[in-house]
């Protein structure tokens, strides 16, 4: 909101197939689909290399994005004039144009008020644990920040059979969601605990005195991108999930000793093998979706739906069209 032009907010999405431009043979009309905001071209050094969340032409985060991520860069017009779309995809809107590799199949029974937030949210969230780490049984695993992403975080931990998960967050009702998750444990941080730190012991006392053998970062607070790193024990893994990018101070004796810091993009998202895989699991019982959207708006209610997602009262808040 403060990109300082216009543009079409929105980058989570699912609905109906309108209608389909030359080449399209893997939706028609009249399916029921997801949208995925890191589009690859399959072609790029990093496609090609199997990074298809960060490939090099289309990304809006690492690529060129030559056009908009749109079919033309006119699609989306405002007075005649083009029009960007939030992360190529401008989901807040009734019809939207995009890259036919945006588009993934909905293979299950799911509304689309929860297979939306599959897109960026759940993600993010669950990928981050299930593509860029190898926690299994008998890990224990420390999560910052209980929002959308964080519970999906707990969620992949729960699915992937760890014995200790750790819930951090100064919310006490997101903690408590945090626990119908999957949290194992939970610690409710001070807004004065500089770097977290203090939670860090809480976390070492319940890992046997070690550190956990992964921590998440999920709130995309600048001061806490440092935080994992306290929480895990030597040779563990820092996970920077929430994108942080601006510049911040990092005490080095926190990597002491063996510890690795990494900072995936997007759970490292191949949309057509993980987009199907989450709702099977979804269609399974086993991953919950409904249960992460706490409220529906109709996009007349647009101020309350960020009113709300401000001040951390929802899990996931989705915006329903007719």
């Amino acid at each position: 909101m403060s990109w300082g032009y216009p543009f079409v907010l929105g980058h989570e999405g699912a609905g109906i197939v309108d209608k389909v431009g030359e080449g399209v043979d893997h939706v028609s009309v009249g399916d029921r689909v997801l949208l995925n905001w890191a589009i690859p071209c399959g072609s790029c050094f990093q496609c090609s290399s199997g990074n298809e969340n960060i490939c090099e032409q289309n990304s809006p985060v690492t690529g060129e994005d030559p056009d908009g991520g749109a079919a033309h860069a006119d699609a989306t017009t405002l007075n005649g004039e083009p029009l960007k779309r939030s992360f190529n995809i401008g989901t807040l809107s009734d019809f939207t144009v995009v890259r036919k590799e945006a588009v993934v199949p909905i293979s299950v029974d799911i509304p689309y008020s929860s297979a939306c937030i599959v897109g960026c949210g759940v993600m993010t969230g669950f990928g981050s644990l299930v593509n860029a780490t190898n926690v299994g049984r008998k890990c224990s695993v420390a999560v910052i920040g209980t929002g959308g992403v964080g519970l999906n975080v707990i969620q992949g931990a729960r699915i992937s059979g760890a014995a200790k998960i750790i819930a951090i967050d100064v919310n006490s009702n997101r903690l408590e969601m945090a626990r119908q998750f999957g949290a194992t444990h939970t610690v409710l941080a001070k807004q004065e605990d500089a770097g977290l730190l203090e939670v860090a012991n809480e976390v070492k006392s319940i890992c046997d005195g070690r550190g956990a053998d992964f921590a998440f970062e999920c709130t995309g607070i600048p001061a806490l991108g440092a935080a994992p790193l306290a929480m895990v024990r030597n040779a563990g893994t820092a996970i920077q999930v929430s994108g942080i990018e601006q510049t911040i101070e990092i005490d080095m004796n926190l990597f002491e000793w063996d510890k690795t810091y990494i900072n995936p993009l997007y759970g490292k998202a191949s949309p057509a093998r993980d987009f199907p895989k989450i709702l099977d699991l979804h269609n399974r019982g086993a991953l919950m979706l409904d249960e992460l959207v706490i409220r529906t708006y109709s996009l007349d209610n647009l101020k309350d739906a960020f009113d709300d997602m401000m001040a951390g009262r929802n899990a996931k808040g989705v915006i329903v069209f007719d």
